[in-house]
Formats: structure tokens, C-alpha cells, sequence
């Protein structure tokens, strides 16, 4: 038996695993994936006829293969690809077992979004040209191995920054194949910024009509009508995937400043913005009119989004003083916690002392020492984001051409 250590002593077919699995075992022998292979489905559940289906879509462009789905408890283990529920305490919720032999391939979970991960490791473990649409020459073959795997953390997530710069729907999508491909089970969508609004709100039109217009100099415009929301909320769904959308607010709301006068401390409505400075705009902290923006807004989005999170933001309110920021966190917080959503805010929220210990802060900054002793000292939980480490978008060293820097260096080997 090998531990996350040994394996890097196995050969590269191994080594390519990502995440590695909590234990993986060298048999001998392979398996050939051939016109033959049928794909068992060893559960009365729909859910798991469902997964059987995913992974031959997933397989049948570049293999050819027709890859038949059968239900059946009693099947003799050979050609085969099998799919089963077992009651294992050791995998959790999302582990499994998958158990290549030289006659078959066996994989199993306590629960559909375990055998969904197993599935993952499969498509990992096969030639890179598996992901082709279309027919590629074979041979598909795995090497013999047990693998047994369950994850550390609960929250595993990405964000895409969708409001500087969109991303059309079919774009979004390909990123949450990516995403589950390495076991991703949070898409966090940052929906507003200074430079775009990028979400259908019924009763505030001109937030997409005139905010989802601008973009970062060099970006990309548009929207999402809330059907096409739901259709990326659907589509992470199918992949075990929780959609998390975040408003970011008081600060980085330059897009909707400049959609709706009303909501400025002067009344006059800001041109777009297109650059990268942060900390200029503010929402009035003091109007009723920008608490029923807010109602409204998360309210609209609330509805169309199952999971339990909205995001709102909450980081570099530069131009809010510290009392008006508490004031209307403390607002806000009564809006969110009335849609029977739980809060999570930027680094910044924990701030805000009387914060509600129902709340989640996502720490961001470096350091961010100050957060985390509020989170701890609160009993509140925290989602660990630091960009010095996990930003993807930094620059890998100094001789990287495209990428940021205002982090940091982030190589590969530091981010993993």
C-alpha cells in the first residue's frame, strides 16, 4: 500500500493525479477499455443510472465505443465497467474505491457524488486523448491498481471573475468540466465589479442594459439573463458542483453607480470604468433607496440559486468609512439572513465585530492575521483563499509574460 509520499516514486501514469488519492495500491496486469466494455450500473438509484450515462458521454467520442449501460445487481466481472453504492464510514460522502483488474473495472461509493470523483481519477488515469470529441486511435488502456481516496476539505472551490471581463455561458461550462475534472465542488461567480454588472435583476433593468456594457480595457461585455444563470447553476449541479454567485458590495459597485444615479451620494451617475484601480466607489450607505437596491437584488438572485451562500463581497471599501461599513453590514446581513441564506464575505467582514457567527469569511489577503483571530475568536468559519499561495492568475516567476503580480509569485508547485 502506498501513501500520498511513495507515489511519487510511481511511474508517471500515477503521478499525474490531481489530487493525489489518499492511498493507491500496484497490481499487475492491465485493463483494455475495447468495443465490448459495457458499463453496469449496480444500484436501483436513478442517480447512479445517471453518473453511468455521464462517463459514456465522457468516453464514447474519443473511443468509438458504444459502451451499453445495463442494470444488474448480479453480473459476472468481466469487460466491464461496474458502478455500486457500498456502506463504507472510511470513504465519507465523496470518497470511493476504484479497483482496476485485469477482467474489469470496479467502482464504488457510499453516495453518487463519491462514485462522480472515481470517475474523475478514471478519466485522469486514460491516455490525454480521451478528451478529444472525436474518434482517436487506441489502445485505452489502464494499468492494474487500487486506489482509495476521500477528501481533506469540504470546501474545495474556484471563482471566476466574470464581472471584469465576461465569459459567455458554454465558456463558463467548460471551466466547471475543468473544475470537476479535479474534483472542484464550489463555483464561485463573481458577478459585479466596477467594470461590469453581469446578472439579470428584473426590477433594476438598466444594471445589464447599460451596466453589462463595460468591461476592463481589452475585455469582454454581456450578461446572463437569470434563465441562462440557471442553466449554469443546473450544469455545475449535474457535476456535483454548488454555485456560490457573488454582488460584491458597498465597494466595487461602479457598474451599478453608473446604471442608477439615485444610488450615489450626489445623484449623479459615474461613467464606466475600465481600469484596474480598486477602492474608489461606494454605495450611500445612509439612502433607503440603496436597502431596497439590496432587497432587491439578492432577493432576484436568492430565488434562482438552491445552494445555501450568497457572497457579498465586502472587501476593499476604501471610500466607506468604518462606521458606515458597520452600519450597513449590520443592514445587510438582516437582508441576506430574511432570503434564509447564510452570508459570506471577503476577509474584510470580520471587521465588523457584531458580525453574526453564522456567517463564512473567505480569507484573502497576506496576511490576513487579523481576519482569521476574529474568525476564531468568533467561532466563525472560514474559507481559506490566499492569493500569495492559490491565486491563479499570478505570474509563476519573473520570467512569466502574461499573469499578475500584486500578490506575488505563485508557481505551480506553491499553489498545489
Amino acid at each position: 500500500m502506498t501513501n500520498n509520499k511513495q507515489i511519487e516514486k510511481l511511474s508517471s501514469a500515477w503521478q499525474g493525479l490531481i489530487p493525489k488519492p489518499v492511498s493507491l495500491e500496484k497490481m499487475d496486469g492491465c485493463f483494455c477499455i475495447n468495443q465490448e466494455t459495457k458499463i453496469v450500473i449496480a444500484s436501483a438509484e436513478e442517480e447512479i443510472l445517471k453518473i453511468g450515462q455521464y462517463l459514456a458521454n465522457l468516453l464514447k467520442p474519443a473511443t468509438g465505443f458504444p459502451l451499453e449501460i445495463t442494470k444488474s445487481t448480479n453480473y459476472v466481472a468481466q469487460n466491464i465497467i461496474s458502478l455500486s453504492i457500498k456502506h463504507d464510514p472510511s470513504l465519507k460522502e465523496e470518497g470511493y474505491e476504484l479497483v482496476i483488474s485485469t477482467e474489469s473495472i470496479n467502482l464504488s461509493a457510499n453516495k453518487g457524488h463519491g462514485l462522480f470523483n472515481g470517475i474523475q481519477t478514471l478519466r485522469q488515469l486514460l491516455p490525454i486523448t480521451i478528451e478529444s470529441n472525436v474518434k482517436q486511435d487506441g489502445p485505452w488502456e489502464l494499468d492494474a491498481l487500487i486506489v482509495k481516496d476521500y477528501p481533506r476539505f469540504s470546501w474545495r472551490g474556484a471563482m471566476i471573475d466574470v464581472a471584469r471581463s465576461f465569459f459567455t455561458v458554454e465558456e463558463v461550462k467548460r471551466f466547471i468540466d475543468l473544475f470537476a475534472l479535479h474534483k472542484i465542488n464550489r463555483l464561485h461567480l463573481h458577478l459585479s465589479d466596477d467594470q461590469g454588472w453581469r446578472i439579470e435583476i428584473k426590477s433594476w433593468p438598466e444594471l445589464t442594459s447599460h451596466g453589462g456594457k463595460c468591461a476592463v480595457e481589452g475585455g469582454s461585455s454581456g450578461y446572463y439573463t437569470q434563465d441562462q444563470y440557471k442553466e449554469i447553476v443546473r450544469y455545475a449541479h449535474e457535476r456535483f458542483m454548488l454555485v456560490i454567485p457573488e454582488i460584491d458590495v458597498p465597494g466595487h459597485t461602479n457598474a451599478a453607480l453608473s446604471s442608477y444615479a439615485e444610488l450615489n451620494s450626489d445623484g449623479i451617475a459615474p461613467p464606466y470604468f475600465r481600469g484596474m484601480k480598486v477602492g474608489f466607489s461606494t454605495l450611500d450607505t445612509d439612502k433607503d433607496i440603496t436597502y431596497e437596491f439590496l432587497t432587491d437584488v439578492f432577493t432576484e438572485i436568492a430565488s434562482i440559486t438552491p445552494g445555501p451562500y450568497l457572497h457579498v463581497g465586502g472587501d476593499e471599501a476604501l471610500s466607506t468609512t468604518e462606521e458606515e461599513y458597520s452600519h450597513f453590514l449590520s443592514r445587510l446581513e438582516t437582508i441576506i439572513a430574511s432570503l434564509g441564506k447564510t452570508m459570506i464575505g471577503w476577509g474584510e467582514v470580520g471587521h465588523y465585530e457584531n458580525l453574526n457567527s453564522s456567517a463564512i469569511i473567505q480569507l484573502w489577503q497576506s496576511p490576513a492575521k487579523k481576519d482569521h483571530e476574529f474568525a476564531l475568536k468568533h467561532g466563525i468559519k472560514t474559507i481559506m483563499s490566499p492569493a500569495h499561495k492559490i491565486y491563479v492568475d499570478m505570474k509563476y516567476d519573473e520570467s512569466t509574460h502574461v499573469g499578475q503580480d500584486w500578490a506575488g509569485y505563485v508557481s505551480v508547485e506553491t499553489a498545489y
